[in-house]
């Protein structure tokens, strides 16, 4: 029994030491390292920097930055989740060009990279984050306007010259073009989530990313359809110009009201070589099912956040024979609408529906076991006759109810 007394943590192997702290936040292992040096030691370890959070840490600062980056991060650093400060009264920069090249260098494993309420204003290219990523996701960020370009700016001094002489824009302009490279973007998924300030122009730049295969643009307010329709996949004189390679596109408008629909998914009837998936949410699902037809190459459609009638959907999905799984998130389904019966008519009708519910009481059992999360089993058997190799898959979906 004393030995039992007199047992702490230093008994315990390193490895199981580790894997309680991987329980802590970062900011509690950085506190937990005060405690001494062996502790100090083991939040050293790369083990437990795979995934660093800061979104929970409210008021970390450029500072506090560096010194995770000096002292804890390294190439064990896989994914990198910050806040910003675009909402904090106290401002300031978050993010500086030496603390992306310094991220580059010391962590070079570095594949995904989540911005939350981050103002990349005062970065002059997306080109400064590390070379590594191959997943950026951005939220309720301030973007400048050339930020995806793949050419590097020379200087932000020299950018400022450029708008203060013509002549002075015309010289840097030959050097910039002297001194760019090709892109080194790697990225291959890029999210967009309330990002008002994300354009066409912007839209116009990812053109050049030649490993871009999945972009979701969800409350991008002012990507309008003309924007979307000039950056689709299509064969062009030089071979397929757009978006090339991309293989998954997901469009949808449900935030802030106020702004006006730019009904954006109406650019998908340019065709979109490629197209494989296909996600549609909020009020851009009526306008992008018109368009769906377009999309020779889809496989998979998934409607979410919206209200839709078993009618639309069945017209929408008449033309997709290529489908292969259909997917409902979190959609209303509107009730079946049923004509009216006239008294004296319907009566010959009426015998024959109970003639077939006679016959059909063995199949009573079957419309029983129909699945608990199908709000509509007349949509399922619609859908099987149209599309009998396509999957359908429903997730919290329910059947709006009439007052009547």
């Amino acid at each position: 029994m004393e030995e039992f007394k007199t047992c702490n943590l230093d008994y315990f192997p390193e490895n199981i030491l580790i894997d309680v702290l991987s329980f802590l936040s970062v900011r509690e292992l950085v506190r937990a390292g005060r405690v001494c040096k062996r502790w100090k030691r083991l939040v050293k370890d790369q083990r437990l920097w795979r995934v660093v959070d800061l979104t929970a840490w409210k008021g970390v600062t450029s500072r506090i930055l560096w010194v995770l980056l000096r002292q804890y991060l390294g190439c064990g650093l896989r994914c990198l989740r910050l806040r910003g400060l675009l909402l904090s009264a106290r401002g300031g920069t978050f993010l500086s060009e030496s603390w992306l090249k310094a991220l580059s260098t010391k962590c070079p494993r570095l594949t995904k990279l989540y911005l939350l309420h981050a103002d990349l204003r005062s970065l002059p290219s997306c080109q400064l984050l590390p070379p590594s990523l191959q997943v950026l996701e951005l939220r309720g960020c301030e973007l400048p306007r050339g930020f995806f370009n793949q050419t590097l700016p020379t200087s932000p001094d020299q950018e400022r010259a450029e708008a203060t002489s013509s002549a002075q824009q015309q010289g840097q302009d030959q050097k910039g073009k002297q001194r760019s490279s090709p892109s080194g973007i790697t990225i291959n998924t890029l999210v967009l989530n309330n990002v008002p300030s994300f354009t066409d122009q912007h839209l116009q730049s990812l053109t050049s990313w030649e490993r871009l295969s999945r972009l979701e643009l969800r409350d991008t307010f002012r990507v309008t359809a003309n924007g979307l329709r000039s950056c689709a996949a299509k064969d062009g004189i030089c071979g397929v110009e757009g978006f090339p390679r991309l293989k998954f596109l997901e469009i949808g408008i449900t935030g802030r009201q106020g702004y006006q629909l730019q009904m954006a998914s109406l650019g998908l009837g340019a065709g979109w070589l490629g197209l494989e998936e296909l996600s549609l949410g909020g009020k851009e699902v009526g306008p992008g099912l018109l368009c769906a037809s377009r999309l020779k190459d889809l496989k998979r459609l998934c409607l979410w956040a919206c209200t839709l009638s078993e009618m639309q959907i069945v017209r929408s999905c008449r033309m997709l024979r290529g489908l292969r799984q259909l997917e409902f998130l979190d959609v209303t389904f509107q009730p079946r609408q049923c004509p009216p019966v006239v008294e004296g008519e319907g009566g010959g009708e009426e015998e024959q529906d109970n003639e077939e519910a006679a016959g059909g009481e063995s199949n009573n059992d079957e419309n029983k076991t129909l699945d608990v999360n199908d709000p509509i089993p007349s949509l399922r058997r619609s859908l099987a006759v149209l599309l009998p190799a396509c999957s359908l898959v429903f997730t919290n979906c329910s059947v709006q109810i009439n007052a009547d």
